[in-house]
């Protein structure tokens, strides 16, 4: 069912400094949204090859709610909540962030969240 890791996402304080971090010293592409400042900014996803690094503004530096999530690209996000759940996986509500995403929360057995989701290629949106 899985297919792929689709992102890393990192919760941060100061938005501005770590894209500045990854941008400039790591030297990462910047794939979404290309602007001058991100002081504002709650989501930037920077391109590392088959699998994107987003930074996810709001952290708190609160363990296990800020730590990274690791999210799994799948062709159909109803069947795996069904299969996850039928497999004692804790699930959450199936949720649209954007047009042509659907995401499902899931937990590990040691609690770590994940998520997977689906998007709709741009020319189907």
């Amino acid at each position: 069912m899985i297919t792929g890791l689709a992102e890393i996402i990192l919760y941060v304080q100061d938005m501005e400094s770590q894209v500045a971090f990854y941008r400039d010293v790591l030297k990462l592409p910047i794939d979404y949204p290309e602007q001058k400042s991100y002081e504002n900014e709650q989501w930037v996803v920077f391109g590392t090859g088959g699998c994107k690094l987003a930074l996810h503004g709001g952290g708190r530096k609160k363990f296990g709610r800020d730590a990274p999530k690791f999210v799994f690209e799948v062709d159909d996000v109803q069947r795996t909540r069904e299969f996850l759940s039928l497999s004692g996986v804790p699930v959450g509500k199936i949720r649209h962030p954007a047009p042509g995403v659907e995401v499902l929360d899931a937990e590990d057995p040691e609690g770590n969240q994940f998520s997977v989701e689906h998007k709709e290629p741009d020319d189907k949106k």
